[in-house]
This record gives C-alpha cells, sequence and structure tokens, in this order.
C-alpha cells in the first residue's frame, strides 16, 4: 500500500452550473474573504489533502465544465501528522464530518455517482464548508475515498443563529446550590468534579451574529462545542442540493447515501476509547467517558450526564438522565418486591390451603375428574402438592399490598422524573427550547417532495407545503392504518395459535404423565399445567421476536410512506405503531393466562371447546397465579437475555470480523477516519429502540406486577448491566451519533402516563380474578365453621361434586382404575343429588360480588392517592423557578446593557443627535422594567 507524499498539492476546482434554489440559506452563506465572484477565494475552493491524488473518476468532466489544477506549496508531511487527529493535515482546522465512498464497478453507474457528487460537493463549498479528500490509496482497504469536512466560524456564527442555539454571555454569579451534609456516605458513588462538570456555568443567550463581541469568546476554534459544530454540519448536508438534470430538485445526504453514491456519513470520535488522544489539541473525552462511565466496574458510579450531553447532545443525555433516573427509582420497589416475596417463603408452610392439599387424608382422599377427554385418567387432589406451595409465594396478602403499593410508586416515579426533568432543562439552557422551534426543521424527505408554497398564517412568510388531494389523503391514511391493523391481526391469530397449541399438548402431556411411571420423581413438580405453560411461553416468545423483526420494518416502511413534516412528527407517529405492536406482541399471552384462563371451562358434563375440538385449559387447583408468573418471567427475562446479547455481543463480533486486517497493521496507518468507518451505526432511531426496550419492560413491572413481586428486582439488576451495555456499545462499538436537541424524552412520557393508570386497572383484576385471595376471604368471614382454624375446609370448599356418569360420550374416560363414581373438579356448583344441580351456589355468586367490589374499591383508593400525590408535587421545584427568573432577569440586564453600551458610544459620535438619545432614554427604562419585573 503507497504511504509516500507529493511534492506538490492538487488540487481541483470545479466549476459548474449551481444547485436547485429553493434551500437558498446554503448558497447564500460568504466568508469575509468572499467578496464578489472571486474563484481563488474560500467560497469555491477545494481543500485537498496534502498527498492525495486527482480522483480516478474526474476524467470524465463534462465539457461544460472548467478544471483548473491550483498548486499549493505550502505542504504538510503526512508522516509528520498523528493519523489519530481529527484535523486537517494543515492540523489546524477540525474534521466535524465525513463522508466516504467507492467507486462503482459499473463505469456508467459509477458516472451518474460522480455527477451527484461533484454537484453536491460543489455546493456545500457555496455554503461556506471546507473539504479535505484522503484518497482511496491511503486507506486500509485500498478501495475508500474519505471525504472530510470542516465548517469555518463564519458558517458556524451564521447556522447557530439559523437553529437558535444558545451560547455563554457571562460566567454564572449566582450561588451555588449549598453540599448536601450527607455527602461523605455518598462519596463513594461519585466521580471526579472534573468529569461531572466538564464546563464551568455560564448565563446564556441566542447567539447573534452581529454581536459576536457580546458572547463570551475566548477561543474561536473552542468556542462552539464538537456536538454543536457535528450538528450544524449535519443540518447543511441533510439540505444540500445534488441533482443535475432529471435530478435537479433532489437534496440532502441521506438520499446520497440510500442510493449509494457516498458509503457512510458521520462525525468522528475525537481519540480511541481505552487511551488518550496522542495530538494534543484532541479532547478526549471518549476516553474520559469511557474511563468514568462505560465500564462495567463502575456499575455503582453515578453518571457523568453533562458530559454525556456535551459529547453526544442533549437527546442521548435525556435519555442517559432518564434510565438512571428509572433504575433509581426500581431500588425502591425492587425492595419492597423482595420482603413481599420473603413474606411468601416464610409463610409458606403456614398455608392452611396447601397443608390440606398435601395431606393424605384430605388431599389425598379426594379424587379429581380428568385434565382431558377420553385418554386422561382421575387422579389425586395431593399430587399437585409442591406446586401449591409454590403458588403461595406469590398469592398470599402482600400481594394486595405490593399492588398498591405499586399504583403509588409509578405516580412517585413519573412525577418525580417530570421534577428532574425540569432541573436538566435548566441546567442545560434547554428552558426556552420549544418543540415548535424544530416546526421550523423540515424533514429533507418532506422538502424533497414539496412543490407549492403557501403563506403561514401566524408568520406571514410563505413556507413549502405538500400538495396533497383530499383522495391522497384518505387512500394513503386507509394503506397505512390496514397495513396496521393488519398485523395487530397477525399477532392475535399466532396468539390463537399459541392458546390452540396450549390445548392440544395439555392433553398429550396429562396423558403422558399420568400414564408414566418413569416420571414419578418429578410429576410432583410438573404438573400438566406447568408444563404447558412453560413450553408455551417458549414458543411465544419466539415468535414475539420474529414478528418484532418483521413489524420494525413494516411500521418504518408505513411511516415513510406518510411523509411527516418534522422529525419529531415522524417520531411521535413511528412511536406510536411500534409501541401499539409491541403492546399486543408482548402482553396478549400475559393478558390470557391472567383474565382468560380457566375462566371459560364449563364443567365436567358440558364442558366449553375452542372450535368445537380442544377443550378449554383449566387453572391448577391452587389458581392460575403461578402460571401467569411463570409466563411473564420466560418472556421477561428472554426478552432482556436477547436484548443484551443484541445490543453487546453482535456489534462487537461485527466490528471485530470488519476491522481484523488493519488491527494487524501498524497503529499509525489506521487512522481516525477509518476507525469510525469500521464501527457500527447508531442512526437516528437508535434512541428509539431504547425507549422502546424499557417502556416493554416498564410495563411488565406495572401491568403485572401484583402476580411476580421479584420483577422490579429483575428489572432492576437488567438495568444496571443495561446502562452500563448501553455506554459501552455508544463510546466503543458505535459511530459518533449525531447530536440533537430534545428537552424532555417526547411522546414515551404520555405512554408511560397511560400505562401508570392501566396498571391500576390490571392489578386490580388479577387479584380479583386471577388470585385465590377474595375466595379465601370470602371463606373466612361467611362461610368458616371452625372458629379455632377459619382456613380449613377451604379446599373442600371451592371443589364441587360430579357424577361420573353425567359425563357426555366425547368426555368419558377410557379406563377407570379407581372405580371412581364421583370425582370433583374446581368450581362453586351444586352437587350432583341437588334439584339445582350443576348450578352456580350462593357462594359463586358472593364471590364474584366481593371481586368487583374489590375492584372498584380498589382502583378508587389508587387513584385517587394517585391524583393527590401528583397535585402535591410541583413538575417544576420552586428552586429552579426561582433560578429560571433570576437567570432571564440577569441575561435581560447583560443584553440591555449591552445595547444601552452601543447606544451611547452612537450617541459620543454625534453631538446634539436627539434621536439617539430617545434611543438611550428607551433602553434605560427597559432595564429598569425588568429589575421592576
Amino acid at each position: 500500500m503507497s504511504r509516500s507524499g507529493r511534492k506538490e498539492e492538487e488540487t481541483l476546482i470545479e466549476m459548474s452550473g449551481t444547485g436547485d434554489d429553493d434551500i437558498s440559506v446554503l448558497t447564500e452563506i460568504k466568508t469575509p474573504d468572499s467578496a464578489g465572484e472571486d474563484l481563488n477565494g474560500p467560497l469555491y475552493e477545494i481543500n485537498s489533502n496534502a498527498d492525495s491524488e486527482i480522483r480516478s473518476h474526474s476524467e470524465g468532466l463534462s465539457s461544460t465544465e472548467s478544471t483548473f489544477l491550483i498548486t499549493n506549496h505550502q505542504r504538510i508531511d503526512k508522516n509528520l501528522q498523528s493519523k489519530d487527529s481529527v484535523f486537517f493535515c494543515d492540523g489546524i482546522r477540525r474534521i466535524d464530518f465525513v463522508l466516504s465512498y467507492v467507486d462503482d464497478p459499473n463505469k456508467e453507474v459509477d458516472r451518474k455517482k460522480s455527477d451527484r457528487r461533484r454537484e453536491f460537493e460543489m455546493n456545500l463549498q457555496k455554503a461556506g464548508l471546507e473539504l479535505e479528500t484522503e484518497d482511496k490509496k491511503e486507506s486500509e482497504s485500498g478501495k475508500i475515498y474519505f471525504l472530510k469536512i470542516h465548517a469555518p466560524w463564519e458558517v458556524l456564527c451564521t447556522y447557530a443563529e439559523v437553529l437558535n442555539l444558545k451560547m455563554p454571555i457571562r460566567s454564572n454569579d449566582m450561588e451555588a446550590k449549598a453540599d448536601n451534609p450527607l455527602h461523605w456516605l455518598i462519596r463513594i458513588f461519585k466521580l471526579p468534579y472534573n468529569v461531572m462538570n466538564p464546563e464551568d456555568d455560564y448565563f446564556t443567550a441566542p447567539f447573534n451574529k452581529q454581536k459576536q463581541e457580546l458572547f463570551k469568546i475566548e477561543d474561536q476554534s473552542k468556542f462552539f462545542s464538537p456536538a454543536t459544530r457535528n450538528r450544524i454540519v449535519y443540518y447543511i448536508l441533510s439540505r444540500c442540493p445534488y441533482g443535475v438534470g432529471e435530478e435537479k430538485r433532489k437534496f440532502g445526504v441521506k438520499r446520497l447515501l440510500s442510493n449509494g453514491t457516498y458509503t457512510s456519513a458521520f462525525p468522528l470520535h475525537d481519540c480511541q476509547y481505552w487511551k488518550l488522544s496522542m495530538d494534543g489539541k484532541c479532547e478526549s473525552e471518549r476516553y474520559t467517558l469511557y474511563k468514568h462511565w462505560a465500564r462495567f466496574g463502575k456499575f455503582y458510579k453515578e453518571q457523568p450526564l453533562d458530559l454525556i450531553r456535551k459529547y453526544y447532545g442533549e437527546k442521548i443525555g435525556i435519555y442517559f438522565a432518564w434510565l438512571g433516573f428509572y433504575t433509581e427509582m426500581l431500588f425502591f420497589a425492587a425492595i419492597v418486591g423482595f420482603f413481599c416475596f420473603l413474606y411468601g417463603w416464610i409463610t409458606m408452610d403456614e398455608s392452611i390451603s396447601s397443608k390440606e392439599i398435601c395431606d393424605n387424608d384430605i388431599g389425598g382422599q379426594i379424587i379429581m375428574c380428568p385434565l382431558c377427554d377420553k385418554r386422561c385418567e382421575f387422579w389425586r387432589l395431593n399430587s399437585t402438592c409442591e406446586p401449591s406451595q409454590y403458588s403461595h409465594l406469590f398469592d398470599n396478602v402482600a400481594t394486595l399490598f405490593f399492588a398498591i403499593f405499586m399504583g403509588i410508586w409509578v405516580t412517585l416515579f413519573l412525577e418525580f422524573w417530570k421534577r428532574r426533568q425540569a432541573r436538566l432543562e435548566y441546567e442545560w439552557d434547554l428552558v426556552d427550547f420549544e418543540e415548535e422551534q424544530q416546526q421550523l426543521q423540515l424533514r429533507p424527505e418532506y422538502e424533497a417532495k414539496c412543490t407549492h408554497k403557501k403563506k403561514n398564517p401566524v408568520t406571514q412568510e410563505m413556507e413549502l407545503v405538500l400538495k396533497r388531494s383530499p383522495v391522497n389523503i384518505l387512500g394513503k391514511l386507509f394503506l397505512c392504518w390496514m397495513s396496521v391493523v393488519f398485523w395487530i391481526s397477525l399477532i392475535i391469530a399466532s396468539m390463537i395459535a399459541i392458546i390452540v397449541y396450549r390445548l392440544a399438548v395439555y392433553a398429550a402431556f396429562a396423558s403422558i404423565m399420568e400414564n408414566n411411571h418413569t416420571l414419578e420423581p418429578i410429576s410432583g413438580l410438573l404438573t400438566p399445567q406447568l408444563a404447558t405453560s412453560v413450553t408455551a411461553s417458549c414458543l411465544n416468545f419466539i415468535v414475539i421476536m420474529i414478528l418484532n423483526f418483521l413489524y420494525e420494518r413494516v411500521a418504518i416502511w408505513i411511516t415513510d410512506m406518510e411523509i411527516p413534516r418534522t422529525h419529531l412528527e415522524y417520531e411521535n407517529r413511528l412511536t406510536m405503531k411500534m409501541f401499539l405492536f409491541q403492546f399486543v406482541n408482548y402482553y396478549s399471552s400475559c393478558f390470557y393466562v391472567a383474565f382468560f384462563k380457566g375462566k371459560f371451562v364449563g364443567f365436567p358434563g358440558d364442558y366449553t371447546y375452542m372450535f368445537n375440538s380442544w377443550r378449554n385449559e383449566e387453572c391448577d387447583p391452587a389458581g392460575c397465579l403461578i402460571e401467569l408468573t411463570t409466563q411473564l418471567t420466560i418472556v421477561m427475562a428472554g426478552k432482556q437475555i436477547w436484548g443484551n446479547i443484541q445490543e453487546a455481543l453482535v456489534p462487537f463480533v461485527w466490528n471485530w470480523w470488519r476491522s481484523r486486517r488493519a488491527r494487524n497493521s501498524p497503529e499509525n496507518l489506521y487512522s481516525r477516519w477509518e476507525q469510525d468507518y469500521d464501527l457500527q451505526i447508531f442512526g437516528q432511531l437508535g434512541l428509539f429502540y431504547e425507549y422502546l426496550e424499557m417502556v416493554v419492560q416498564f410495563g411488565f413491572i406495572t401491568l403485572f406486577v401484583a402476580s411476580f413481586p421479584l420483577a422490579p428486582l429483575l428489572a432492576l439488576l437488567n438495568n444496571i448491566l443495561e446502562i452500563r451495555v448501553d455506554a459501552w456499545k455508544l463510546t466503543t462499538q458505535f459511530r459518533r451519533p449525531f447530536a440533537a436537541k430534545a428537552h424532555s424524552i417526547g411522546v414515551w412520557q404520555e405512554i408511560l402516563n397511560g400505562m401508570a393508570v392501566l396498571s391500576v386497572v390490571t392489578n386490580a383484576f388479577i387479584v380479583a380474578f386471577t388470585s385465590d385471595m377474595i375466595p379465601r376471604l370470602v371463606y373466612y368471614y361467611a362461610y368458616s365453621e371452625n372458629e379455632a382454624s377459619p382456613m380449613s375446609g377451604y379446599i373442600n370448599s371451592s371443589l364441587s361434586v360430579f357424577d361420573i356418569s353425567d359425563f357426555s360420550d366425547l368426555s368419558t374416560p377410557e379406563t377407570n382404575e379407581m372405580n371412581v363414581t364421583l370425582c370433583r373438579y374446581r368450581d362453586y356448583r351444586y352437587p350432583p343429588d341437588h334439584h339445582k344441580r350443576y348450578h352456580h351456589t350462593m357462594q359463586y355468586w358472593h364471590i364474584l360480588a366481593a371481586k368487583m367490589a374489590f375492584i372498584i374499591i380498589m382502583e378508587h383508593v389508587v387513584f385517587v392517592v394517585k391524583f393527590f400525590v401528583a397535585w402535591l408535587i410541583p413538575d417544576v421545584p420552586s428552586e429552579v423557578k426561582a433560578r429560571i427568573k433570576r437567570e432571564k432577569y440577569l441575561t435581560q440586564r447583560i443584553l440591555h446593557e449591552y445595547e444601552l453600551t452601543k447606544l451611547q458610544q452612537k450617541l459620543a459620535g454625534k453631538e446634539h443627535c436627539a434621536e439617539v438619545a430617545k434611543q438611550v432614554q428607551a433602553t434605560e427604562g427597559k432595564v429598569q422594567l425588568s429589575a421592576y419585573m
């Protein structure tokens, strides 16, 4: 591989027709030295690498284009520059973005791509950006060109004003928060001050290009952070036209990536993650993040949120802030859940119901009706001894307490998060950031489709709009939502298939386990119900993963077809579709076990059949709660394990495979842009999937937590690992994402609020209809006949009697080795010798009334407490409100003093200027009014 440099730098300057004038702001920026049409000025200059050669495809210039070779004698030897540097070859200009491309083997296609690149790069220069090309001979593979982009000061200032970025104007002299008196107790969890607070605290104001002297600009090269710089450059790249000929209206690097003109576009990491940069001018923030945040040994440490925000932008920073806060709150729920589980474990031997089932004189003498038709035999109740004991772990009085506690916990979590979010908004200068500002930043895909202009009724300015006919709108909406309905129907169909599997396999398991004596050692623990539940849950998890893989692509396709106007609108639409799908996909099986299984069985003389073929499942005599716990554990744990494998192992193996050749080369030949090129792409929807994963988990620990008190503990352990896995993969395995602003978690907040309300209802129904708590309480207070031991006889009371001569031909067992005449089944019905034989008893109606009353009371109590807590806790802390008002006042005062000084200077240069004097008085009045307010 050739690494020799050239003695002269050759720069190709291409002159062609201007791009589409729809993106006027990109073609109107001129640097201070670009007056007039000076072709040698920075406006049209292409800065190439010191030793790069003219690209092989540049020979195909059309006849209407002129080419010039400019010789630059100020060559810098590449061997003297660190390959780990993030600067151009001159060692001064920072690389703010990198594009890569390869030659296409098809000459005709390659020529077309070359034309697009020439037009695109020329328009980038017209926008003021500076370019430098790294020839393919300098790449590790010898096939890849790298186009390095630098945004000069003039461009950064212009777009900082366009994007309304807030920049520092004066050091914050407000009194800092008082130290926590218990700070020494939590010192072990703290990080060094310079890591937690990488920047000084300043008063900020929206940047104004005409008032640069107002801002605290000590060094122009460091005034805009690398994250801010790459955000500005990506904004330009997303809107820069490239079309030639018939493609005149096309623009945006995203489309160039999709059609293969460029192979990648990414900002650079500032160093290797395992060591400091060899270039002293690089900040090495990536190394700091890895050392103090992304290592698994730091799981107990706080997160350096300010440094995360500085390096990756506010959008990623707010995600990790939310995930960290969610994990902290899970700690309290996990402790309470663990003690509830511990209570069930301690009292397991005291359960009268379990004792009666296990007693040979009680459970051993109760003959139960067959579990399936024909092939199944009669069985003794004490064969379910061990499952009934384990069922008590989750089905006890602590279940009710924990369900109520979690209803209040979820409200505290959401309310305290709002306060935490408000504090972050203040600390990260997002108080005045409104989502409406993003409405001005249209999606390039939307702009490309816009063919008309319309006056905005608010701004009274002409803006691009997408012309849509009512028929077209209705047609697309119908197609999109019919697709959503189809895929949800597919999930429901798969769920029904799983239920059919449960019914068919249940009969097989029941027949095998009853007739196979080799399974007797484990038959007490592995009952037909449990075996069916475990295998069905595993199969259901596999189906969930397959449907997830398919629907993710369908949801993105549907949302793209809708052509949303802004990125915010795009994410919101995609979020609602994906969450609706995930909700049905992940929770449908849990809803079936919790609210449908065992509720529509019928009785031995009149069983209920699905599709007239499969007899509906029965619950274990100890209840269905243990099966719901099994289902929840398998799906929740399986999802978390699979998610961590996908997030950590897959990128690691893929990156190792891509960079295996480079790792055998000398380190000084493996450039920073090549290292990052070998990493995985995080993508604009990277955070979307992270939020989705956590929100699905949030649903498991809130919607069904009454059945599994250990769910918050599992979630806590997973999230402790999740934070470091996400940090590790973002820091080491992925290219640096584009920086973006966000002042909240967006539409996910509304989804969490909705799930919090729904969780109260689902847990109330689980306690009432899935657990055995209400039937036991009714028996305890209304039907018990033993004052010394009120729960004695409950099992016998909960089982009805059936005369086997009343079996239908379809249900009659083929064998009756026990010579049974009467069998028992789980229900509250009159015996066969009663005049209301097989009708529900009064105890059944009393239990049903008690269940409905419990649901109403529990829901009202929890909702009242929730709303009271939400009202009691303000969304914004009073301290933050005061600091926001104080900072606004001081900032206004600084701005007014600046204006006053400028006017006084003008007044000093003009004697007897009454007009200027009036302006001075007006400005002084503003200052006084601001102070008064």
